[in-house]
């Protein structure tokens, strides 16, 4: 389930978190003490996706904080080396979490040893924005449809490779969902990366693969792959053309991606809403909500309440399709 079109009952629930908000007295938030520094913890390396859209947001968050921010990347095992820093860290705001959704959903169903766990040592503050994947396949496959590819595949059992950037990414485990919810037999190749794995798709070493929309795009428009899906519940505005998974046949399909930010364990309520409007606000900006757009993502704020509910409901879609997987 994509979080811009989570179900009503949570997105009541956010509102009512956001209207408590407005409700608490200005001049509470106001004083609720903020370290001279908050580190912005990014569990990935500088340069790729999630650290790009943290450098994004940072300096927007030191305005509306009135206190420096900045990035700071501890990378390693899939952004749970940086989690598990902020989940045993201080609560008092020094030390927060960008967290990209596969650390706080993912993880927990294919790491065997999770340093944390992340709907028990980590405080959800604010969702920041979503994404959608959309589904390529080599220009030269004589596919046309979803419906086409799974016949393909079903004639040819494990001989259709879909790549991946790596073992449990979430584009991993898109190819090992559509396999547990169509009955197909597909054969996974991880990669160190989705680049070079969309650069195999596009040269036809491997059949296919789900990948960021920004990033297929200009390939797509190229004919350099072909567009079958994406993965949303709604159509999605880069790709408007293209029909979704379950418009193609393939039923309660509605997956994606997102990033939201933490802190430790029992922070203080007044820090974390004070925390939550500021980052509200920096996404409400319109340059910051276009260079996040031009990025691929489209701006998800709300109540903590609506981040804390959809790590819950990702985390249980994702122990469906990591059942027999586990990470390296």
């Amino acid at each position: 389930m994509t979080s811009t079109h989570f179900s009503r009952r949570h997105l009541m629930a956010a509102m009512a978190g956001s209207a408590l908000l407005a409700a608490l007295p200005s001049r509470a938030l106001a004083q609720q003490q903020l370290p001279p520094l908050i580190k912005l913890v990014v569990g990935y390396s500088a340069g790729g996706p999630v650290d790009g859209a943290a450098r994004l947001l940072a300096p927007a968050l030191s305005q509306e904080l009135g206190t420096q921010v900045i990035v700071d990347n501890r990378p390693g095992a899939s952004g749970s080396v940086g989690g598990d820093a902020v989940a045993k860290a201080v609560p008092d705001g020094a030390l927060l979490f960008f967290g990209a959704s596969p650390t706080i959903t993912i993880n927990p169903n294919i790491q065997r040893r999770m340093p944390f766990d992340p709907m028990k040592d980590l405080t959800p503050i604010a969702p920041l924005v979503d994404y959608t994947n959309v589904l390529v396949v080599n220009q030269d496959l004589p596919v046309h449809s979803v419906a086409e590819l799974l016949a393909y595949a079903k004639a040819r059992p494990g001989k259709v490779f879909y790549g991946s950037a790596g073992i449990g990414a979430s584009n991993h485990l898109s190819g090992a969902l559509l396999e547990k919810m169509t009955g197909v037999q597909l054969t996974h190749v991880p990669y160190k990366g989705s680049a070079p794995a969309l650069a195999d798709v596009m040269g036809g070493t491997v059949t296919m693969m789900f990948d960021i929309i920004a990033t297929s795009r200009p390939f797509i428009q190229s004919g350099k792959i072909r567009a079958l899906a994406v993965t949303s519940r709604q159509r999605n505005r880069m790709l408007p053309e293209v029909p979704t998974m379950i418009e193609s046949g393939v039923a309660g399909y509605d997956v994606g991606g997102w990033f939201g930010l933490y802190g430790p364990a029992r922070m203080d309520a007044a820090l974390v809403a004070r925390l939550n409007a500021a980052a509200h606000k920096a996404l409400a900006r319109e340059d910051v909500a276009h260079r996040l757009r031009e990025q691929g993502y489209e701006v998800w704020s709300g109540g903590a309440e609506l981040l804390a509910a959809k790590g819950q409901a990702d985390r249980r879609l994702w122990a469906t399709a990591a059942q027999g997987i586990e990470a390296e």
